[in-house]
This record gives C-alpha cells, sequence and structure tokens, in this order.
C-alpha cells in the first residue's frame, strides 16, 4: 500500500521509496517490526468470514450451473463461478481495506489521526457513515470479481503435498488481473474526501497523466512475494478442514 500511495516526487527529487525492498528496510529501520504489520487487526477479524463467504460463493456458482452434482465444469464456467465468489466476499473485504489502507499509510505521513482498526473505523462512521466506511467498493468489486474467477479457474481437486503448489499459482494468477484496480483501489481509498469526485475515473486519469501505465504496477513485487505462500497456506488450510469435516460427520 505505501509504495501504491507513495506521492510523485518533486522533480530532482527521489521517491520516497525506490521499490519493494526499498520500503521494507525504511519501514522496519523507522517503526520497527511492527511497522511491517500496520492495519493487521481489521483483515485479521476479516479474512475467517470471508474466506467462509468465499469458498460458499464458488460453490453456489458452480452448483448455480451444474444440471447434476457430479458434473464437470469448464474452464469458463469455473471463471464464471470463481467470480460470483468475488462478489460475496467484497462486503467483507471493502471496509477492512479501507481501514487497512488508512493505518499502513498513516505512519508514513507522520500524522496520527487513528489509534487502530477500531478507531479508525469509529472516526470514518463519524465522519461519513457507512458510506465513508465503504468507500472504493466499487474499486474492490473491480478487482476481485475478476481475480477471483481467475483463482478459483486454475485450482483443481488435488491431493493435500500438491494443494500447496496449486495454491500458490492461483494466488499468483490472481494478483496478475487484481494489481492494477488495487492501486486505483488504495489510492482512492486513502485520499482526502472530494480528491477523485468522479471515482476511480479521476484516479486513473491522475495517475497515468502524471506517471505513466507503469504505476498501474506499483507493488508488483512485493504482492507477488505475498501472493504464493499466502494462497498455498489458504488452500491447505481449505483442504485440511474439508478432510476434517468429512471425518466428523461423513454424511454431511
Amino acid at each position: 500500500v505505501r509504495l501504491q500511495t507513495q506521492p510523485k516526487p518533486q522533480p530532482g527529487q527521489p521517491p520516497l521509496y525506490s521499490g519493494t525492498f526499498d520500503c521494507f528496510r525504511k519501514t522496519l529501520v523507522g517503526e520497527g517490526i511492527r511497522g511491517l504489520y500496520r492495519g493487521m487487526a481489521a483483515p485479521i477479524v476479516g479474512v475467517t468470514p470471508m474466506f467462509a463467504v468465499c469458498f460458499f460463493g464458488f460453490g453456489l456458482g458452480k452448483r448455480l450451473q451444474q444440471r447434476k452434482p457430479d458434473d464437470v465444469l469448464t474452464y469458463p464456467q469455473l471463471f464464471a463461478a470463481g467470480m460470483l465468489s468475488g462478489v460475496f466476499t467484497t462486503v467483507i473485504m471493502a471496509p477492512g481495506e479501507r481501514i487497512k489502507c488508512l493505518l499502513q499509510i498513516q505512519a508514513a505521513t507522520g500524522e496520527t489521526k487513528y489509534s487502530g482498526s477500531l478507531d479508525c473505523a469509529k472516526q470514518l462512521y463519524r465522519e461519513a457513515g457507512i458510506r465513508g466506511v465503504y468507500k472504493g467498493t466499487v474499486l474492490t468489486l473491480m478487482r476481485d470479481v475478476p481475480a477471483s474467477g481467475m483463482y478459483f479457474m486454475t485450482v483443481s481437486d488435488l491431493s493435500v503435498p500438491r494443494i500447496l503448489f496449486a495454491g500458490g499459482m492461483a494466488g499468483i494468477f490472481n494478483w496478475a488481473v487484481a494489481i492494477p484496480p488495487d492501486v486505483l483501489k488504495s489510492r482512492f481509498q486513502t485520499a482526502p474526501a472530494g480528491k477523485y469526485p468522479n471515482g476511480f475515473r479521476d484516479v486513473l486519469r491522475e495517475l497515468i497523466r502524471e506517471e505513466g501505465a507503469a504505476s498501474l504496477y506499483k507493488g508488483f513485487t512485493a504482492v507477488m512475494i505475498r501472493a504464493f505462500p499466502a494462497n498455498a497456506a489458504c488452500f491447505l488450510g481449505f483442504e485440511v478442514a474439508m478432510k476434517f469435516l468429512n471425518w466428523v460427520a461423513p454424511s454431511l
């Protein structure tokens, strides 16, 4: 988020962060290990229901397209089912992403407006109501709907060891699609109120005009470093949970 939202440097001045590892080093030196986990509480609270809803949406999307429960879906059908899961998760993801982004950039600006995730949520609601909490929902949809389609299209039913590799690769394909709208979302969600009256169109125009099309891929390295292990762990957790539930309640 810090790479995605860093301001354009003045003429003759270097950017605040030259890349992923420079951002990592400066954050670690300036704020310690806790600085790397700014805004962690909001995603942690939302991650369990989010993935539960995600896999539920995918299962529903598959069932809506199957004439019989054992019908094998085509890749486009799996993509469509995955996209439906992205719609479901946005309800949970959008406010968590908004809070996380604001907390992650606040240390870099030198201003401490929010003491934590709950305080951030309270202030956002007090200032702009529920719309303030859900600012950036359309961009979250633009990111998660196609990315979730790609995510689930690239994973089949595999053994537990192979699911690690499959889940990791699914995460990489997911984020290859998701990075540009994620950059727009981060910019929009952390911008002062009223800066982008036309929403993502204003953000996109400003980025292209001032920094070029390559700016849509800011944070690419950081995202890809995270994508493989995070999603490998996600699918392993899902696989283990399903095996456990099938053992506990095989007829469920």
